[in-house]
Order: C-alpha cells, then structure tokens, then sequence
C-alpha cells in the first residue's frame, strides 16, 4: 500500500510530513525533495497569497519524490475553501472547528451539488477546464479533508466531528490546545494528556485518520509513541532559527578558543 493520505490510518508506519511556514515554492520543493511522505503548506498564519500557494503546490508535485501536497486554509468560509480547492492539494485542513455543526457546514462547502455548494470552475483542480466532468464524479474523492482540534470544546466534540460524513481526519494542535486551557507549552499535564487520549480514541472510534505537529526532537519521539497516523516533524522557519543559532554558537565557541 503506497503512502498517502488517502491511506492514512490503513497502515501501521505513520506518514511524516514537514510544515511549509516560510512562503517560497523553493523551501517547499527542497522539503519534498528529501522524502517526507507529504508537505503542508500554511496559509493561516503566513503572509501567502493564492498565488504563492499555487506555485508552492506546483514545486512540490514538480520535485523528486513522492510527496503529497496539504494546505492549511486561513478559515472555513466557503470562499476560502473553493479557491484553496481549485489550487488543487491533495489535501486540506481546516483549523479552529470545534463542533459538529461546523464541522457538516465544512463538508457542505467542500463538495459540489448535489451534496454541497461547492462551484466548478476552469481552475487547476479541473485541469483549467480540460477535465471539468471528471472533477464532478471524483468530488471529495479528489482530495483528503481534515479538520484541527485546538480548543477544549473540540475536544468535548471530538467524537461528533470526526463522525461527520466527508470528513478523513482530524489534527491535534497541541499549541493551541494547550494555550485554551491557560497552559500554553505545558504537554505533559494530565489534562492535555487526557484531552490528547480522547482525540485518539474519537478518531479510533470513527476510523478517521488523526495527526499532530512536533518541533523538536523529544516532541516527535513523544507524538509518535501516542500513536498518530500521520506527524509534521517540523517547520521550515525553525529549521532555519536552528541551523542559524547553532552555526553563530559554534563559530564563537571557536572564536573563544583561539
């Protein structure tokens, strides 16, 4: 079975994929080079245009390897969906959802009619209109649509969310998580711990797939063992912060020295 996220939670080695922060099709073509299973590109919280996106997208399926392409979308308003969608990724995720409601709106938005709301248009999704039919009998087959638990109401709504009909995965995002219970960091606690546990089973109960983000070394050797189908091992920018206050420590080590 290939890796993919269409296969995720089917089989018993984790994807391992890494964030795309910084907003440049190089720093994401150079990620998918390497051999991560997939890349997730953030248009939440980096200053990216549709534009940058596509190009991001386009140099990740250009580059040696296999990996899959995922963006982070900025919110759930349908707008914002259909145009992430048109760029064609392979998968979305969508972030702050914390009930089911919201969750079946989501849904709704991301599928075309009869089923949803979602319009068709001459985008790269439908191969710039060459294959606009093929696109409609695919729907949300097309691409993978994972939702992220970043609140303790969504975790209460663990179990209902990852229920809802369309939706293929759901992402512990332990920062904001923490941050909710005025514990911003803290990921050793019980109360995240238990709030982690009751994500996993939610996901195990729906057999939906569930992932999570770690930044350092002792977060992936942590987030592995919870046992997630899929874990972001880092994140461009701090890839750079790292390889930069390591290489200016050394070199004044060695200043020292002399």
């Amino acid at each position: 079975m290939e890796p993919g996220f269409e296969n995720a939670g089917a089989t018993a080695e984790a994807l391992i994929g890494s964030w795309g922060f910084i907003p440049h099709p190089s720093t994401a073509e150079l990620a998918a080079s390497v051999g991560y299973d997939f890349v997730v590109v953030d248009a939440e919280h980096s200053p990216m245009s549709d534009e940058t996106v596509a190009e991001m997208l386009r140099a990740i399926d250009a580059a040696n390897g296999d990996a899959e392409t995922m963006v982070r979308v900025a919110d759930d308003d349908p707008t914002t969906l259909q145009r992430t969608l048109d760029l064609g990724p392979d998968a979305i995720l969508v972030p702050m959802v914390d009930t089911s409601e919201q969750a079946e709106r989501i849904v709704r938005a991301v599928r075309y009619p009869p089923s949803g709301s979602r319009g068709i248009g001459p985008a790269r999704s439908t191969g710039y209109s060459l294959s606009l039919a093929e696109a409609v009998e695919a729907n949300d087959d097309a691409f993978a649509l994972h939702v992220q638990l970043e609140s303790e109401q969504a975790i209460d709504n663990a179990a209902e969310i990852a229920a809802v009909d369309g939706i293929d995965g759901v992402f512990v995002g332990p920062m904001d998580l923490s941050l909710s219970m005025g514990q911003l960091g803290e990921y050793d606690t019980d109360r995240f711990q238990n709030a982690v546990d009751r994500a996993l089973a939610a996901a195990r109960e729906n057999d939906v797939a569930i992932g999570t983000l770690a930044t350092d070394a002792t977060e992936r050797e942590q987030r592995l063992a919870w046992g997630v189908d899929y874990l972001v091992a880092g994140i461009d920018l701090l890839y750079v912060v790292d390889g930069a206050t390591e290489a200016l420590a050394h070199s004044r080590d060695l200043l020292e020295e002399q």
